[in-house]
């Protein structure tokens, strides 16, 4: 292992076993859904697991496949009608609870990346920068990516105009150049600044 990966695998050593990680992915996009994922790591003799946003698109496809096949994982998702009716941080919260209820096996301790629990239990701990301390939530987050990106790349069939293969839904100029020319698609937050201004500015 490496000296960065030993610290993440010792991060989880601190907890009860068996420990799920919990991220999300995709609060900050214009459109689609907020993924969340939970993994509860089987074999750790991997040192190339780390937060995904440190690790290149095929790198991280590569460690899903290899994560899925050594863990017990599940997947939430929260839609934008939610994310538009609870806000993105309750509709992230909400994809999180929804990740660890799927979970097959339920862990003795459950590390959440962030501020927030999604639930309030003692075995619950949220964890600041998360992905970048817990091996368990590193994988949450490599999982909870490559899922939403292929995600966005199914979206991007239906609605082409908008680059979702390329952009994952994210603000890019390109997407945004393309809500002023085309408007919003059915997979858009309406209740984003961007989008909420292109709907109030209708001619």
């Amino acid at each position: 292992m490496s000296l960065e990966i030993n610290h993440l695998y010792k991060f989880d050593q601190n907890y009860n076993h068996p420990v799920a990680g919990v991220d999300e992915v995709g609060r900050g996009c214009l459109a689609g859904p907020v993924v969340a994922a939970a993994v509860i790591l089987k074999d750790f003799d991997n040192n190339e697991i780390n937060d995904s946003k440190k690790i290149p698109k095929k790198k991280r496809e590569e460690l899903s496949s290899y994560i899925k096949q050594n863990s017990i994982y599940s997947i939430g998702e929260a839609s934008v009608e939610e994310i538009d009716k609870l806000n993105i941080l309750n509709a992230s919260l909400l994809a999180m609870k929804r990740a660890i209820k799927n979970l097959s096996s339920q862990p003795e301790s459950i590390l959440v990346d962030g501020n927030f629990k999604p639930i309030n239990e003692t075995n619950v701990f949220s964890i600041v920068k998360g992905d970048t301390k817990s091996i368990s939530i590193a994988a949450a987050s490599i999982v909870a990516k490559v899922y939403r990106d292929k995600l966005m790349v199914e979206f991007s069939k239906t609605h082409p105009e908008y680059k979702f293969e390329n952009n994952s839904g994210y603000g890019t100029k390109e997407h945004q150049k393309a809500l002023l020319k085309f408007g919003i698609s059915p997979i858009h937050r309406r209740s984003f600044k961007p989008i909420h201004y292109i709907l109030n500015n209708k001619d």
